[in-house]
């Protein structure tokens, strides 16, 4: 039997990205309630049992949109690669905030900035499969650079509040694409290296003082 050339999709993979592509775009649009597996299969020029059979139900292609969605702003291989490099923990952290400005200010249209911001502030009974299936292995990643960079043990509660910390502002400029009006949208205007630069140096301001705070309290 011949395989198909490495690199080249085959007709069920082209199927199901152009059904992941459909769905995420009217996910983003209206919302899951509001958008029927009728509707997705007739974006995608696909029939519903494609959908079925790719994906089990519309919710498991809302789930596997989210997945994607939440790769897109970042994936886990990205993540691992950056923590695996020579360069400095601090440096690592300003790269990783980078990247999440770049995402959520440089395309704010994007279907998938979009449908992670709506689940931020809707959430529904998928958001747990994210969570577990896309977020708790990259804030594994992101935990061990922050211990990397305060010398805080990696059990330590400490660590969970500066995770918080850090990422917070980054999830606060993925829902500023849903339109709310104020600061928010404001700083979607600024240039991107600004904002990167300001929340880097005062995360890094912060992880600094904690690990002080910590070290002290340790030799007590």
């Amino acid at each position: 039997m011949t395989k198909a050339p490495r690199g080249l999709r085959t007709d069920g993979e082209v199927t199901r990205a152009r059904i992941l592509d459909a769905a995420g775009q009217l996910f983003a649009a209206s919302g899951y309630a509001e958008t029927t597996s009728k509707a997705i299969a007739a974006a995608a020029s696909a029939d519903q049992a494609s959908i079925n059979y790719h994906f089990g139900s519309r919710s498991g292609l809302y789930e596997a949109v989210l997945a994607d969605a939440h790769r897109r702003l970042v994936s886990l291989e990205e993540l691992q690669r950056l923590a695996g490099s020579p360069i400095p923990a601090a440096q690592k952290l300003r790269l990783l905030i980078e990247q999440l400005v770049h995402q959520a200010v440089g395309n704010p249209e994007g279907w998938h900035i979009k449908v992670l911001a709506q689940e931020l502030m809707t959430p529904t009974s998928h958001l747990h499969a994210l969570f577990k299936d896309e977020l708790l292995p990259k804030v594994a990643v992101i935990t061990r650079l922050l211990s990397d960079i305060t010398a805080i043990p990696l059990d330590d509660p400490a660590l969970t509040r500066c995770l918080l910390n850090v990422v917070a502002p980054c999830l606060m400029l993925v829902i500023s694409t849903r339109g709310i009006p104020g600061p928010l949208r404001e700083i979607l205007h600024m240039p991107q290296a600004t904002i990167v630069q300001h929340l880097h140096s005062f995360a890094l301001a912060g992880l600094q003082a904690i690990a002080e705070e910590y070290a002290a309290n340790a030799s007590c």
